[in-house]
């Protein structure tokens, strides 16, 4: 009843309704086709990009962990050979070593005399290397590169200077390697007064 007024408002009849509804439907049919078109096309374009950027990630990855294996190749290179030039350096010192525990008789000066000459010889290899000691003779007690084994009461140095030295220190620029072993001046008149 109310479709019928609603033609009858419109002016149309049922079979001019029905034309009209059916090229409106074959309308949102052409639409939905190329719509759907359209969303294939789309769609067929973002998996052409979709797999390009996964295989650049593929690559950027296989780059990235080729990278890092050479890096960590040519620091374990440059360790050997760093290593190998400083073990270089104490070869000398090592044969001469062996060739005073070979020898046989001779006194104990001449002895004392070729381990001083090896001794010397090992200072110049470590100095080469940049390894310098640490100096302590006559210098105030300082905690960030001396260790205080123990004080000795004194009344001949200030106190908390360097009485003895008990094993040397050593730094490599401004690298502590070991701290110098000491004994420390505890001078009893200073610490009354």
């Amino acid at each position: 009843m109310f479709s019928d007024r609603y033609r009858k408002w419109k002016g149309m009849n049922k079979t001019e309704e029905q034309a009209a509804t059916a090229t409106e439907q074959e309308q949102v049919v052409e639409q939905e086709q190329g719509a759907a078109a359209v969303s294939q096309a789309e769609l067929e374009q973002v998996k052409a990009e979709r797999d390009q950027l996964a295989d650049r990630l593929a690559r950027l990855q296989a780059e990235f962990d080729n990278a890092r294996k050479r890096e960590a190749k040519e620091r374990a290179d440059f360790r050997d050979y760093a290593v190998g030039n400083a073990a270089e350096s104490f070869l000398g010192v090592l044969d001469n070593f062996q060739l005073a525990l070979k020898s046989s008789g001779g006194s104990p000066e001449h002895f004392r005399t070729g381990v001083e000459l090896i001794a010397k010889q090992l200072d110049e290899a470590v100095r080469n290397l940049g390894v310098v000691a640490v100096d302590t003779a006559g210098q105030q007690f300082d905690p960030r590169v001396m260790e205080a084994l123990g004080s000795v009461e004194t009344a001949e140095h200030p106190d908390g200077a360097v009485v003895e030295e008990i094993r040397k220190g050593y730094r490599i620029k401004e690298r502590l390697l070991r701290p110098a072993l000491v004994r420390v001046a505890k001078n009893a008149h200073t610490q009354n007064a």
